[in-house]
């Protein structure tokens, strides 16, 4: 009797770890799945819509202050029917393609010689570290008296901004590689390019990837510095122009743009990421 009175806790304590063990693993697979990582993902924006839609119902702010969603709708609706938002968008993304495209190239390379060869990093740290403090509207006037109020100008401090993230990570990520995996590639005969794509490139792939991720959003920040002081179209013209003529709606609406589109450009970063480690890590 004694013996199934003991015994009684015990086993009820291992039913209570079991179904507690069975919910975690039960929610381990709903997160797994597609359809249960969108809806997750989904819950807060939704919340933040809702409460949206409350306060402009509620009048707790003013219009001018913040309009309803519906009414930032009906703003983008009126400028994709002036023609007016899709060659701003058009533009925008481009500027930060290219200026992306630029400035992470240049990252990779002078990230990989200084995290290659200390000599380099000696030459270029220094000054790379001074220039990198400048802040990004600092570059503004400057860039306006050499190159003029052109894409040229934007674009160059787009790659700027995009520059120091992928270039610091690199050179970082190649300083720490294992030493003892570089020795063993030596041992096998391996030197130069072909060390550096067999053992080095992977062991810092997923680093990379972190440093143009990072150069990615530093893209579309130096884009609105770039396009609210000389432009006249793109997302960051849209802000300061509707901040000029009061229209809080419009200004909303980019601010939305801006946050989608950097969203779906690092979304696209993301799939490379996974194809570029399975290739490489």
């Amino acid at each position: 009797m004694s013996t199934t009175t003991d015994l009684t806790p015990r086993a009820q304590a291992r039913g209570k770890a079991a179904r507690q063990g069975g919910g975690s693993v039960r929610r381990a697979r709903f997160t797994s799945t597609r359809g249960g990582q969108l809806l997750i993902s989904s819950i807060l924006p939704i919340a933040i819509l809702l409460a949206w839609q409350l306060t402009s119902s509620l009048g707790i702010f003013t219009v001018g202050q913040l309009p309803s969603p519906e009414m930032v709708w009906l703003a983008g609706v009126d400028l994709i029917q002036r023609g007016l938002l899709g060659p701003f968008i058009g533009i925008s993304v481009q500027r930060v393609l290219i200026g992306f495209a630029i400035g992470a190239s240049l990252g990779l390379f002078f990230g990989a010689i200084v995290g290659l060869a200390r000599v380099w990093d000696f030459f270029f740290g220094s000054t790379f570290g001074a220039i990198r403090a400048v802040p990004s509207l600092a570059w503004v006037p400057l860039l306006l008296l050499w190159l003029k109020i052109g894409e040229e100008s934007k674009i160059t401090l787009i790659a700027i901004g995009a520059f120091f993230p992928v270039y610091t990570t690199v050179a970082a990520a190649l300083r720490h590689v294992d030493k003892h995996l570089v020795e063993a590639g030596r041992a096998f005969g391996l030197s130069g390019v072909q060390l550096f794509t067999t053992v080095q490139l992977p062991a810092v792939v997923p680093s990379v990837i972190s440093g143009l991720r990072l150069a990615l959003a530093q893209s579309w920040l130096f884009l609105v510095a770039a396009e609210l002081i000389a432009s006249s179209a793109g997302l960051g013209f849209l802000l300061l122009d509707s901040q000029n003529n009061g229209r809080t709606d419009r200004v909303i609406l980019a601010i939305i743009l801006l946050a989608v589109f950097g969203k779906t450009t690092d979304a696209l970063l993301g799939l490379f990421e996974k194809w570029a480690v399975r290739r490489w890590a």
